[in-house]
Formats: C-alpha cells, structure tokens, sequence
C-alpha cells in the first residue's frame, strides 16, 4: 500500500485528504505544518508527499528543497492557490513533480497522485560511467492505426529505428510528435538506455542552455548547486528536442559543437564531459524555411538531417480516429477505475465531424474528460465539450454566412456563456494564425504560456 504524507496548515483539509485517500487504497499521514512534514517525513518514509505551499511556519519552497535532500527520489506535488501560480512554477523548477490549484477537485488529486507514483517504477539507475540517470519502463507510445497513410508512417519509423541515424519528426502540435520518438528508441538498439525528452518552446532562452548543458555551482546567479544537464542524463540512449526551432541562436552554436564533437563543458565549467547520444528533433515548422528565415543554423539542420518524417493529423487519418479514441477509453478506464464501454452512435458522428485543431491530445483529453462524466455504459453528447458538439454552428459564425445562427445563439446564451465562447474563439483564432504554436500564441495574446495553458484545459481544447 504506498504512503502519502500531506501537509497543511489546515486541520479540516488534513482530515478530508487523510479520509479521501485511504478510501482510495493508500496509507495516510498528515501534518499541519511544514517543520513537523519535515520531522514525519524522516520517520514515515512515504511514496509521495502532498504540500500546501502556504504554510503557517515555512513556505512550501522550503519544505521541497528539504524533503528532496532528504530523499531525492520522493515526487512531490504542490497545492497552490491561483495567484501563486508562477511561484508554483518555479517550485517544479526546483524539482516538484507537479501542482495543483485550489480549489481541490478529488479527481484531479487522485489521477495527479497516481501519475507521480508511477515515476517510482522508472527508478533512477546509475550507468557505467557512475551517472545518475532515468530509465522508462518499456510500454507502448504511439498507436498507428490502420489507413494508408498511418501505414507509411509505421514503415518508416521501423526502417528508421534500428539505426543509429538523427532524425526530424515533422508535424502539427498534438499529433503525437513525442510518441514517435519514444517508439524510435524502444525499437533501437539503446531500447534499455534513457529516453530524455525537452521542450525547447516551453524554456526561457536564459535556462535552455543549463537545461541542455548544465552547470557548475556558482556558474551564474541563481546557480546554488551544480546541474546535470540533459545530454549527462541521455548518455547512451537518446535525446528528444521538441520545438527545436524555437532555440536561441546562441544555444544553436553550443549544440552544433556538442552534436558535432560528442562532448560537452557544463556552462561555467572547464573539464570535457565525453557523451554517446542519439538525437531526434520535432518541429511544427519546416526547419529550411527557419533557416530562410534566419532563425535556425544551417549547418546544425543538416547535422539532424539523416532522416526525416511526417506525423500526419488527426483530419488526415479517417476512421483511425476511433482506434484512437477505444485506446484512450481504455486507458482512462484504468485510471478512474470505470468500466465505460464504448460511445455512442451521437458521439462517434460528432467524432467523424469536427476537425480536430489539438489532434491526437485534444482527442485525448476529449476521451478523458467524457469518460469522468459519463455514468452509464456508453459516451454520450452530453459529456462532449461545447465546441465539439457545437462546431458546424461556430464554422457558420466564423465565415459569416450565416447572421441567423449568431442570433439563434445569443438567444440561448447568457453574458457569461458568451464571454466564454468569444474567449475560446480569440485563442482558436491566434492558435490558428501561428499554426498552433502556443508560445507564439500567446506572445500574440499578450498572456504568459502558462495562463493559456489553464485557459485551453479549462476549455478542453
């Protein structure tokens, strides 16, 4: 039975955590305050620990950096209110496994804990240069599905994988760019070596190169302790650069002499560090026209360039989108412990319909969201979001062919129905103008990535 210790200054959350999770099969310990998490910690030695960051004696910056001295391998998920999401944020840069935000919904507590209790089987291993590395347990990434053109692209990663060629995975952002390159190295020959993914959109062009390279204590400020960088945590299995493209042209350089000569010195750092790393790169754009554009090196394109492919979209791949969606139904009935059997014929006409702007994750979530509503056998449209169901009457509004359906709807709309759905259309629109980049499409918002972020998921798309 793994064990959970949750600290929080608030007798009454304490109590309803400690009832809510032994229900759900785990062994509670509680504490209300930081100093005494600290001291159970020691004796208690739980799987997980789950913190209010908002503590009446110490913060919960400092209950992490002390609980991961004490046990470095512990996840730790932060509880956080709304206006401390960027102190949230930087807590995980410290090393949380995630956050969430109050208020708390047991659901999203329950499938956050599980998902942190998982990283407990991908233990940390040391490699034969004394390196402490990840490990993934081996499982199935992607699902190809059965049309012509999902065909191809199964051909081509199996060509592909045994070999030790760099490769460029081309393709819209959600449409399983990531689940391709693991499915490469768990058909290559470094299969039992670590998978290291990063994503280069999501990293300040300050942090990419620490992050890639990493670095010595005191290297710069706010370096309190040496860093390990990625290509340290990838020797010997491969490395996954997601949104290469979006890489300062400095870090650029520093790559292409990393990829280039094998080796690496951790930024403030004098000793060269020898590493056996094979590389893949995605990209939503196509890297010539970055490099025409001046945003992206040549020479460091050909580097990547021994193979290429195209993940295509979720509207390109016909009747795979149910393969899909009975994949995703069957995951999430595991996780929320459900026994959903399948979706309506509604459902799957609506499926069969809609364009699928976030692909293979927009349907992902899609499923998820549905099956945690649904309380009978089937999936019905009644738990599909608002866009799904409503998209043929959006298309109408957007192209303004029809003036009757923006009245029909304002007509069953209340003002806060209505700011939600001009909301969803502004971000739809700017996702759609940057080709659904989500950095740039909230450059073009004027909000940081993370509030979109919330925005989208609190949308669903």
């Amino acid at each position: 039975m793994p064990k959970i210790l949750v600290v929080d200054d608030d007798k009454d959350i304490c109590l309803l955590m400690h009832r809510f999770l032994t229900k759900n099969g785990y062994e509670v310990e509680t504490a209300i305050s930081g100093l005494a998490g600290l001291k159970k910690l020691a004796d208690y030695k739980p799987d997980l620990l789950l913190s209010d960051f908002k503590l009446g004696d110490i913060d919960g910056t400092e209950v992490l950096q002390k609980a991961k001295e004490m046990m470095p391998d512990l996840p730790v998920i932060i509880i956080t209110g709304y206006s401390d999401i960027k102190v949230a944020i930087n807590v995980m840069k410290m090393g949380a496994f995630d956050y969430v935000t109050k208020p708390l919904f047991p659901d999203e507590i329950l499938l956050n804990i599980r998902k942190a209790l998982k990283t407990r089987e991908d233990a940390p291993v040391k490699s034969s240069s004394g390196k402490t590395r990840p490990v993934k347990a081996e499982k199935e990434n992607y699902i190809f599905g059965n049309s012509s053109i999902s065909k191809k692209l199964m051909k081509q990663v199996n060509l592909v994988a045994p070999t030790n060629f760099s490769v460029i995975i081309y393709g819209e952002s959600g449409a399983g760019k990531e689940a391709i390159a693991k499915t490469i190295h768990q058909k290559s020959k470094r299969k039992n070596e670590p998978f290291v993914a990063m994503d280069c959109g999501a990293i300040s062009k300050e942090l990419a190169g620490s992050e890639l390279f990493g670095h010595e204590k005191g290297s710069f400020t706010g370096a309190i302790n040496q860093k390990i960088g990625h290509f340290e945590l990838a020797d010997g299995g491969t490395l996954f650069l997601d949104e290469v493209a979006n890489l300062s042209y400095d870090v650029q350089v520093s790559l292409l002499r990393v990829v280039q000569e094998q080796k690496l010195k951790r930024i403030g750092g004098n000793k060269e560090i020898d590493i056996d790393v094979r590389i893949l790169v995605a990209s939503n754009e196509r890297l010539p026209e970055a490099i025409a554009q001046g945003k992206f090196r040549e020479d460091l394109y050909h580097r990547f360039n021994e193979f290429s492919l195209d993940v295509p979209s979720l509207k390109e791949r016909g009747n795979d989108i149910f393969e899909f969606a009975e994949y995703f139904l069957e995951e999430t009935n595991k996780d929320l412990e459900k026994e959903v059997k399948g979706f309506s014929e509604e459902v799957r006409q609506h499926f069969k319909k809609y364009p699928w702007p976030g692909n293979i994750r927009e349907l992902r979530n899609v499923v998820k969201r549905a099956t945690l509503l649904t309380e009978g056998e089937f999936i019905e449209e009644g738990s599909l979001p608002f866009e799904i169901v409503n998209h043929e009457k959006l298309l109408f509004v957007e192209e303004d062919k029809e003036p009757e359906v923006k009245a029909d709807r304002r007509l069953h709309g209340q003002l806060k129905s209505a700011a939600y759905e001009a909301e969803y259309e502004m971000i739809m629109e700017a996702l759609k103008k940057v080709n659904f980049s989500k950095s740039k499409a909230a450059e073009l918002l004027n909000i940081d990535r993370k509030t979109l972020y919330n925005k989208m998921k609190k949308m669903n798309m």
